[in-house]
């Protein structure tokens, strides 16, 4: 890509990065201009809001608790949703959290006690009016449901490859979804991505997870950026500035701050 043009990454998992400062530096060379970081459980959580500490105005903090964090965590819960809510006013949403149905994650964390977490964390972000961003593995529906019922007024859907009857559902209600590096390759993502509106879509990397053979970090938003706009036929300029328009209001990162 020979141009440059200001992204945000919506979604990266900052503290499980090798050289956290080299791969911020990158980003900032490849157009980021802002990195929403969320956490996964207590350990990382404190971290994300420590690295948005050191990195202000470039890195905002969202926590959360992951279902796959649940095996480990259960008899620390209360004290972890309690961090959760007392840290409230330092994000910009809660995430990542939701619901994960593979079938070797429901041995360990039952769809039960998952739906419990979920809708306890999703009370706080309508009590609190925050964002929230959904992890929905085989749990699409269910997901969508809880946070409809919730009366969560903002959520994005992250990485999605559900269903699209799901998908205009969740779209019908203003929420999001994200696009990743799985656009370049992955049929049900890439399918999603073709039907969502432009209005309602975001980019992100999933940092560092891999693609293949391609350990994701944020300055690989912009791949994802070419991706999009191809499976939509749209000028990267125009999905570049409505997607990074569509994170800084859904996660209220102001103009100012990421010098647009």
């Amino acid at each position: 890509m020979d141009k440059i043009y200001p992204l945000i990454d919506s979604h990266a998992h900052l503290e499980e990065l090798a050289d956290l400062n080299s791969a911020i530096e990158r980003a900032k060379e490849n157009g980021v201009v802002a990195i929403v970081a969320v956490g996964s459980d207590y350990e990382s959580n404190n971290q994300v809001l420590q690295i948005a500490e050191k990195y202000r105005n470039f890195v905002y903090p969202a926590i959360g608790f992951h279902p796959g964090s649940l095996e480990d965590a259960f008899s620390f819960l209360e004290r972890d949703l309690r961090f959760i809510e007392e840290n409230m006013a330092k994000v910009v949403a809660l995430g990542e959290i939701g619901l994960d149905y593979h079938k070797e994650l429901v041995k360990v964390a039952s769809k039960d006690l998952q739906k419990y977490v979920f809708g306890s964390i999703l009370a706080l972000a309508r009590r609190y009016n925050k964002p929230v961003i959904v992890h929905s593995r085989y749990a699409w529906r269910d997901s969508f449901t809880l946070v409809k019922e919730s009366k969560v007024e903002k959520a994005t859907f992250h990485w999605y490859t559900g269903p699209i009857n799901v998908m205009k559902d969740i779209l019908g209600q203003g929420y999001f979804v994200s696009a990743t590096l799985a656009a370049e390759y992955h049929e049900e993502h890439c399918r999603a991505i073709k039907e969502a509106k432009l209005e309602n879509l975001l980019l992100e990397t999933d940092s560092p997870v891999k693609y293949r053979e391609h350990q994701a970090e944020p300055a690989d938003v912009a791949r994802v950026l070419i991706s999009v706009a191809e499976l939509k036929a749209l000028p990267p300029d125009i999905v570049a500035d409505k997607t990074t328009e569509n994170a800084m209001r859904l996660y209220g990162i102001p103009e100012r701050l990421v010098g647009i």
